[in-house]
């Protein structure tokens, strides 16, 4: 995989996931767990076929099974909670939060003493910081409902650091659609659980859970999921963790201007320039990257 595979991935894996947020508010009041647990079950089953092939050929070891099953929960943490905020706050300040992913990873990268951010990608993240605060400080609620929202957001991302992660140490074993199936699977098993103990206590999951809702959830399966993140999941092979968390920033700006048609949210003039500064940073680090 050469530079130009890296910064495809990169870029075509940031657009696909800027989706989600979209899909997942039109599916309306589904039960977030419900949604999470039934995104990564669609995409388990997807992508089931190489995780097959990968265990006839004997690459899908014991190792790699057990690094896939760890990411696997810590997609269940990123989706349920990433998810929950997405009915507390807005899409702007969700996304937003859930991107702090780089940060988190530059911050473990200096703890580790591995992956440290060069200090180009030092200044990549400054500006893309930036960019992202302008971008949910703009959106900003001191409501208790929007606050949450945002922890919820912020937990999601710690989950998603600790997930590039795991990724990241099989290196070149990595095989990214395998991996990305049995992750997928292991998560949604775990959200199902929730879903089932949240049922034997009464509480109805499933009550907003029509044919439309389970399209919008399909497709955030398909594009998010199976394209987006397993092509981010591959770029793991060459790109370090705070890379492929940096290009993740690009989402709250597409996110934001994909609303406008579809969800009708109007962007501010801060959102706006918050939106142009966060790509003007994504775009020092893949400069200095390649």
């Amino acid at each position: 995989m050469n530079e130009r595979s890296v910064a495809f991935d990169l870029a075509v894996g940031a657009f696909a996931i800027a989706w989600a947020a979209i899909f997942l508010r039109l599916a309306g009041d589904v039960d977030p767990l419900v949604s999470s647990a039934l995104r990564l079950g669609i995409a388990a089953v997807l992508l089931a076929p190489w995780a097959v092939r990968a265990a006839r050929a004997g690459t899908l070891d014991r190792q790699v099974r057990r690094s896939a099953a760890i990411a696997g929960l810590l997609y269940a943490v990123h989706f349920g909670t990433w998810v929950a905020s997405l009915a507390l706050t807005s899409v702007a300040a969700s996304v937003t939060l859930v991107t702090a992913t780089p940060l988190l990873l530059a911050i473990i990268g200096v703890l580790r003493g591995r992956d440290r951010p060069t200090r180009d990608h030092g200044w990549a993240i400054a500006i893309t910081t930036i960019g992202v605060v302008m971008i949910g400080g703009a959106d900003a609620s001191l409501s208790r409902d929007a606050l949450i929202g945002d922890v919820l957001a912020l937990v999601g991302a710690l989950a998603m650091a600790l997930y590039l992660l795991v990724a990241r140490e099989l290196g070149e074993r990595l095989e990214p659609l395998a991996f990305s199936s049995v992750a997928a699977g292991v998560g949604a098993l775990a959200l199902g659980l929730v879903c089932a103990a949240e049922t034997a206590l009464g509480v109805d999951v499933l009550a907003h859970l029509d044919g439309a809702a389970l399209g919008w959830i399909a497709l955030s399966a398909l594009v998010p999921q199976v394209v987006g993140h397993t092509l981010l999941t591959r770029a793991l092979r060459r790109a370090t963790p705070t890379m492929v968390g940096l290009a993740t920033c690009a989402e709250p700006v597409l996110s934001t201007l994909l609303a406008v048609p579809i969800l009708a949210e109007v962007p501010t003039p801060l959102v706006i320039a918050g939106c142009v500064v966060t790509i003007a940073g994504v775009m020092v680090g893949m400069r200095r990257s390649a």
